[in-house]
């Protein structure tokens, strides 16, 4: 395991705010936060439905602006760089999870897990870089198979696999548990899990669930667009 302690914060958030206008009606879903994750942490979002959490996300991910506050992504200005850099950013640095798995229904397990690369500078080696990625989260033997013909857990696994054929840095999972039941939870979180102490991977997950919650070593509780709480040190 990476030690945190001695690196800079891969993520940094002062003050982030977010406020959405529908007509006259403004809607404060972040009131200023403060945030820091470090290199290698595995870390928790929680709180109620309108806490922040999503939007707090989709900040941290480059999916969407703060109206104001800073966010230092390995120590640069997000805000600082063009639309093309943050898609270059969204495509090498952070891999996302997504509760509904966001898989290509006529695309078989191989060719969505290709798309990152094909948006990629690199788009060397697509197939065998694809395939590596299937056999790290065990469905080696399910590339040729389309979304409806995998369980749940095993299109969580492809869409895993997706997240990392890029070999990020940062994983983002949105409640990556949500749909799933007890058993294949438990081992799309052991799959992460082993993620991150294999690769140091650093890993952000939003979740409802304590059980998830508290497997990871910080749990970050919001209320309301602030920081409510945290448990765990950095």
């Amino acid at each position: 395991m990476i030690d945190a302690l001695k690196r800079e914060p891969v993520i940094r958030v002062r003050n982030l705010k977010k406020v959405y206008r529908m007509g006259d009606v403004e809607v404060h879903a972040l009131r200023g936060i403060d945030l820091e994750v470090q290199p290698g942490e595995t870390v928790a979002i929680m709180g109620p439905s309108g806490s922040g959490k999503s939007t707090l996300m989709n900040m941290i991910g480059c999916l969407d602006s703060p109206t104001s506050g800073e966010y230092y992504l390995d120590g640069q200005l997000v805000s600082d760089l063009e639309d093309d850099e943050l898609a270059v950013v969204r495509n090498k640095k952070i891999g996302f999870v997504f509760q509904n798995y966001n898989l290509l229904p006529r695309a078989n397990a191989q060719q969505n897990v290709e798309l990152p690369l094909r948006y990629s500078s690199d788009r060397s080696s697509l197939r065998e870089r694809s395939a590596a990625a299937l056999e790290k989260v065990g469905l080696g033997d399910r590339m040729n198979h389309k979304p409806k013909e995998l369980s749940g857990g095993q299109q969580q696994r492809v869409a895993i696999a997706r997240a990392i054929v890029n070999l990020p840095s940062i994983i983002l999972a949105d409640e990556p548990t949500g749909n799933l039941d007890s058993k294949s939870g438990q081992e799309i979180m052991d799959l992460l899990l082993n993620l991150n102490a294999r690769n140091g991977t650093t890993l952000v997950i939003v979740t409802h669930d304590p059980g998830v919650a508290a497997q990871t070593q910080r749990i970050i509780r919001l209320k309301d667009g602030l920081v409510q709480a945290e448990e765990g040190a950095l």
